[in-house]
């Protein structure tokens, strides 16, 4: 997990650098907003430790691209981007501790209303507390140093000052490690709060409502193929992190080059099911339920799946949701079996025990069937400039419909098919 977030960490610098210092953006309008959070922060596990209201004290830096004449800024209706970084206190320092937060986020104005806005982000936090099967047993949020965070919020712009705009804010927020470590049951807290956008005085020097870009409607084929390492854990008695490797291919198509729309198809190979197979462990065993799985030990631990994935591209940066569709996952069932049994099963099972493993129920193949993906990329090329060839790097979190299945660090080409220039900037 710490190379992974690490790996984060490193993405979510460039992102602040980029934003900063891109010669192609010179008129985006600086924005720091400091933040105060209240909220309720509900219960991990069974016996979770006691503890009271969550407080965040936060600080945003960000770019509003009302002014920037990029397309995809204006096909966005001008949103923000920028980062924020965080202190939390989950209301029980002993137990629960302190988490510091680095999200990149992006802010879209809701319902065309420049009051109203929808802020969604993602990135990593440290925490000073994490689960100890001594000394911190009842706290099974956080197990690791380092976790994901997601974060999603609404904004209200109360009232406006010369230099301030006061704004409340209510929303959700997540923290989990992408299943590298178990146990992993995540925070997930519901908060309410009040923010100051104090600006910059900048006087717009490109936009107005009389003179600002116009684009053409624009659409190119192209293909991309990505490979990834991934890390997770399989169960209690296997918490060691193994890899999962990954390689998929995608064709799909880019409007407006702002909006991306692909589907395509995926190969992965975990590791934790191999080893769980040839070290012939309990479920696998001659005449229990997964023996047949030792006759192809690899392509029992192999998925393949579709999928369709959908990306929002900010010129070097992108962000994508895949929702993907596993047509070969078979020891997905000893997965089940073993995490959705009794709260710890243990690593020898024997035969005709009273042990409970999990049932293969409308749930587990509802988890077995789909897969989703979510990540930030960013391209080596600005996207912008709708490039022939390109390539990217990108940090994302897999799950099984919404539950964590791995953590994964990518690398991946992109090819398009029709090259196509900007059009200059013309005006109404």
């Amino acid at each position: 997990m710490k190379k992974t977030t690490l790996a984060t960490f490193l993405l979510i610098s460039s992102y602040l650098f980029a934003q900063q210092t891109d010669s192609d953006n010179p008129t985006s309008n600086f924005i720091v907003s400091p933040e105060i959070l209240l909220g309720i922060t509900a219960d991990a596990n069974s016996y979770f430790p006691d503890h009271g209201l969550q407080t965040q004290a936060i600080i945003s830096f960000g770019w509003e691209h009302d002014n920037n004449p990029q397309e995809w800024a204006q096909r966005l209706k001008g949103p923000r981007t920028g980062i924020s970084v965080g202190y939390t206190d989950f209301g029980n320092t002993e137990n629960l501790g302190s988490a510091i937060s680095v999200l990149p986020f992006i802010e879209f104005n809701a319902f065309r209303s420049k009051s109203l806005t929808i802020q969604v982000g993602t990135g990593a936090s440290y925490f000073t507390e994490k689960y100890d099967p001594i000394t911190n047993p009842n706290n099974e949020a956080v197990t690791t140093d380092f976790t994901w965070s997601f974060k999603l919020f609404s904004h209200y712009k109360v009232f406006s000052t010369k230099k301030i705009n006061w704004r409340a804010g209510i929303g959700y927020s997540h923290h989990s490690n992408g299943h590298t470590r178990l146990p992993n049951q995540g925070f997930n807290s519901f908060l309410v709060g009040v923010s100051a956008d104090i600006k910059n005085n900048a006087e717009p020097t490109f936009y107005s409502e009389e003179k600002k870009p116009v684009f053409s409607t624009s659409r190119y084929s192209y293909l991309a193929l990505r490979s990834g390492y991934g890390l997770q854990v399989l169960a209690k008695p296997f918490n060691d992190k193994k890899g999962v490797y990954v390689v998929s291919g995608e064709y799909g198509k880019v409007f407006n080059n702002t909006y991306k729309v692909g589907i395509g198809a995926y190969y992965r190979f975990y590791r934790h099911y191999y080893d769980y197979i040839t070290n012939n462990e309990s479920l696998v065993q001659d005449g229990r339920e997964f023996d047949s799985f030792k006759e192809n030990a690899t392509w029992s631990a192999s998925n393949i799946g579709v999928f369709i994935n959908g990306e929002v591209l900010l010129n070097h940066f992108g962000i994508n949701l895949q929702i993907g569709f596993n047509l070969h996952k078979p020891a997905y069932n000893i997965d089940w079996r073993i995490n959705q049994g009794w709260d710890v099963v243990p690593r020898e099972i024997p035969e005709n025990s009273v042990i409970v493993l999990g049932e293969f129920g409308t749930k587990f193949k509802l988890k077995k069937l789909i897969s989703s993906r979510l990540g930030l990329k960013y391209y080596l090329i600005g996207t912008r400039k709708a490039p022939k060839n390109n390539f990217f790097i990108g940090a994302s979190i897999n799950s099984n419909l919404g539950q964590a299945d791995f953590t994964e660090l990518s690398f991946g080409y992109v090819h398009s098919f029709s090259f196509k220039k900007e059009k200059p900037l013309s005006t109404k």
